[in-house]
C-alpha cells in the first residue's frame, strides 16, 4: 500500500490570501482627514465669551445703523404724483378712453424746494403696479438682435412684438414695446426771475449695458409701426447704444414699484425755489389701476434715500446688546459652574422617570 498523498494546493478552499483580501475590502484608506483626526479648534462657549460675543456685535452695528439712518435722512426728495391730477376733470370718469384718445396731454406741475438741494440732483419716475418681473415680459426681448446688426432677424423670443408689416422690429419684444414715454421740462423761479433749467440725459444707463449689451451698429428699425402703439418712439438715426432712455427702461425692475433714472439737473436748488414743470401724460398706467411719479432726489455717500440698511443694522445690534444684558443678569443672579455633571438629566431624575 502505497503511502504517498497528494500534495494540497496552495489555491484551496482553506488557504487565506491577505492580498485578494485587501481588494475586495470596502473599508477606506486610513488617512487622519478621512478618519477625522486632524487638530481641530473646539470653542467651548463659556458665559463670559457668548456675552463678549453678543456685546462686540452690538457695538459694531449700532452705530453703522446710526450713520447709515442719518445719511439716508440727509438725502432730499421731492415727490409728485400726478396721474390723476393731470386727467382733466369731464375725462376722470373715462381715464383710459382719454390717454387712448388723440389730443394734447400736456400738463403743468409746481413743485417747491424746501431745502438746499446741491447738484447733481437725480430726476427718476416712478411707477407703481407695473410688474416687469412677469415671466412672459422678461423673456420678450432679443439679446442677440440688441447687439449684432446680422441678428436682425432673431425674433422668435418677441412675440407677440415680433414683426410689424412681415418685417422684423428692432428692437422687438414687449419691454422695448412699452418704453416709458411721459416727458418732463423744467424751469426755476427765483426772486421773480424765470429760467429754464437742463436735464442731462447723459450717462444715466450703465457704462457695461452700453457697451456690451447694445450695438453701436444697430439701429431701431421698424418700431413701433404695429397696430397698437405701447410706449414711446426711437430715433432712427441713432444707434441703440446712445439711445439711453431705451437702455435704462431694458434693465427691468424685480419689485412692482420702481425708480428709473429719466435724467439730472446739473445746478443747485435753493430753499424757497419753485420748481415749474411742464410734463407730457402720455404713459397708459390707467389699464392696470398704476400710479405715476415724479421724484427729484440728491444723493449721500451711501446713495439714495433707504433706511432699511439702518434700520436692519439697529434691529441687529439692539436684539444683541438686549440678549447680552439678559445674559449677564442670568449669569451673576443664578451662576453655574461650568461642567458640572449633576446638571445632567439622569442625575437630576436618578430613576429614569
Amino acid at each position: 500500500m502505497s503511502s504517498n498523498t497528494a500534495p494540497s494546493s496552495s489555491g484551496g478552499a482553506g488557504s487565506a490570501d491577505p492580498t485578494s483580501t485587501r481588494r475586495h475590502s470596502k473599508r477606506p484608506k486610513y488617512s487622519r482627514f478621512t478618519q477625522q483626526e486632524l487638530p481641530a479648534c473646539k470653542p467651548i462657549l463659556t458665559p463670559r465669551w457668548v456675552i463678549s460675543a453678543f456685546m462686540l456685535v452690538s457695538i459694531v452695528f449700532i452705530p453703522i445703523g446710526v450713520v447709515s439712518l442719518f445719511a439716508s435722512r440727509d438725502v432730499i426728495e421731492i415727490i409728485d404724483r400726478y396721474e390723476t391730477d393731470c386727467i382733466p376733470m369731464p375725462s376722470r370718469s373715462d381715464k383710459v378712453g382719454y390717454i387712448q384718445g388723440p389730443g394734447d396731454k400736456k400738463c403743468n406741475r409746481t413743485l417747491k424746494v424746501t431745502k438746499n438741494m446741491k447738484k447733481p440732483i437725480f430726476v427718476y419716475y416712478q411707477l407703481d403696479n407695473f410688474y416687469q418681473n412677469h415671466r412672459r415680459y422678461v423673456k420678450s426681448r432679443s439679446d442677440q438682435q440688441l447687439r449684432d446688426p446680422k441678428s436682425e432677424n432673431q425674433v422668435d423670443a418677441c412675440k407677440p412684438e415680433d414683426k410689424a408689416g412681415g418685417l422684423p422690429v428692432v428692437p422687438c419684444g414687449l419691454i422695448a414695446w412699452s418704453l416709458f414715454n411721459d416727458t418732463y421740462s423744467f424751469s426755476r423761479k427765483n426772486q421773480q426771475l424765470t429760467e429754464p433749467l437742463t436735464v442731462n440725459k447723459k450717462g444715466i444707463s450703465w457704462k457695461s449695458d452700453r457697451d456690451h449689451k447694445f450695438g453701436k451698429k444697430v439701429f431701431p428699425k421698424n418700431f413701433q409701426n404695429g397696430t397698437l402703439k405701447g410706449g414711446a418712439t426711437l430715433d432712427a438715426s441713432k444707434p441703440l447704444s446712445e439711445q439711453e432712455d431705451l437702455i435704462v427702461w431694458m434693465r427691468t425692475a424685480a419689485l412692482p414699484t420702481f425708480r428709473k433714472l429719466y435724467g439730472k439737473i446739473e445746478v443747485d436748488l435753493e430753499a424757497g425755489d419753485e420748481l415749474h414743470v411742464t410734463l407730457e401724460n402720455n404713459y397708459n398706467t390707467y389699464s392696470f389701476s398704476g400710479k405715476k411719479k415724479l421724484v427729484l432726489s440728491t444723493t449721500s455717500w451711501i446713495g439714495g434715500r433707504n433706511d432699511f440698511l439702518g434700520i436692519a443694522y439697529l434691529t441687529v445690534g439692539g436684539l444683541c446688546f438686549f440678549l447680552a444684558m439678559a445674559f449677564t443678569v442670568v449669569y451673576l443672579v443664578k451662576p453655574r459652574q461650568l461642567g458640572d455633571p449633576s446638571y445632567l438629566s439622569w442625575n437630576r431624575n436618578p430613576g429614569g422617570h
